[in-house]
């Protein structure tokens, strides 16, 4: 259910702005977007799961702080991300 080392390493590699980031927004919303998928795909079996059902909820808020944050200091990043990732309609 969660992030394997492997993905994690390739979310790294393709979102950092700079070799060895691990901390920018862009690289933060990627592996939070990935680990949110995965337990989307597990609370369609497991309906009732209701604490893992506030850990997504909880981790969609974070995304969302994440995303606002780096809209309000450059837009541009926050639009090709967006875009690369696919949150938007």
């Amino acid at each position: 259910m969660s992030v394997t080392a492997a993905r994690k390493q390739e979310l790294l590699a393709s979102y950092a702005t700079k070799p060895g980031d691990t901390g920018s927004p862009e690289v933060q919303v990627a592996i939070l977007t990935e680990r949110i998928v995965n337990l989307t795909e597990h609370m369609k079996t497991h309906n009732k799961d209701f604490a893992s059902r506030r850990g997504l909820l909880m981790m969609v808020g974070q995304r969302r702080r994440l995303l606002d944050y780096l809209k309000k200091k450059d837009a541009q990043r926050y639009m090709k991300l967006i875009e690369r990732l696919g949150l938007r309609k």
